[in-house]
């Protein structure tokens, strides 16, 4: 597979064609991987979770979608993955997988080189654990919940008396309430949890679903791990426009 650098994958989303970045933009270092990795991509969603770890780790990657066209990008993931089209799908070597949260610790075992989560015998790696699948199965859930309720009910009420079929304040305050004894979900350092929790996380504060406001340590971790460079390089080929496509977000509360 050709690599090409990420100045002409930048071309190409300009010209409107199809991002190709076969290697990380500027990592802080390069690292091999076991398989070619293809990350089939629409701007703004899950996808961008493999993007930032390839970052994060140095991994050469090709990212496919077509800049501003959700529709198309999608397209272009039915082809892969028709049965079950969703971004992240990813072609690992000769195999097609979905689900971010595999994705990342395929990766990760395979080529992280220990690195991005705790050692198994690390009293950190039972809270690594938690927050990876947290992220899911807990924060997303309940967010998306509580964001399609509300669009059918309207927010009528105040905040406190406002209808939940779940409570997104809930996992929002437990997050919080970790983060203030711990720098990062996964304990002492950054890693692929971290990762994890950003999209929610930004998901229910972006369609005003959670006051994230009322929550000063997960703020502020957002903004700590939102200036990583790794981060940064991430969206300059992942969401080049910004956020694009968004649903509309909810009134905020009065």
């Amino acid at each position: 597979m050709q690599k090409r650098i990420t100045l002409i994958a930048l071309l190409l989303v300009s010209l409107g064609g199809t991002t190709q970045a076969a290697e990380p933009a500027a990592p802080a270092m390069k690292a091999t991987i076991s398989a070619p990795l293809t990350i089939y991509h629409i701007e703004g969603r899950r996808s961008e979770r493999i993007v930032w770890l390839c970052e994060e780790l140095g991994l050469p990657y090709t990212l496919e979608y077509k800049r501003g066209d959700i529709a198309g990008s999608m397209q272009t993931i039915r082809t892969v993955s028709p049965l079950m089209p969703v971004a992240p799908t990813v072609r690992y070597g000769d195999q097609v997988m979905v689900e971010s949260g595999a994705i990342i610790e395929l990766l990760l075992a395979r080529d992280g080189a220990g690195r991005l989560r705790p050692a198994v015998d690390s009293p950190d790696f039972p809270y690594y654990l938690q927050w990876m699948h947290f992220a899911e199965g807990s924060f997303a859930s309940r967010a998306i919940a509580d964001y399609r309720v509300t669009l059918i009910q309207g927010r009528q009420q105040p905040a406190p008396n406002r209808p939940r079929l779940v409570d997104s304040e809930a996992v929002v305050k437990f997050a919080d309430d970790f983060l203030g004894r711990h720098p990062y979900f996964g304990g002492q350092e950054f890693s692929a949890a971290d990762i994890m929790m950003l999209f929610p996380v930004n998901f229910a504060a972006g369609l005003n679903i959670v006051d994230i406001e009322q929550f000063p340590n997960v703020v502020a971790w957002r903004k700590k791990v939102e200036e990583r460079p790794a981060y940064l390089r991430m969206l300059k080929v992942a969401r080049p426009d910004g956020l694009i496509g968004t649903p509309p977000a909810l009134p905020k509360a009065k």
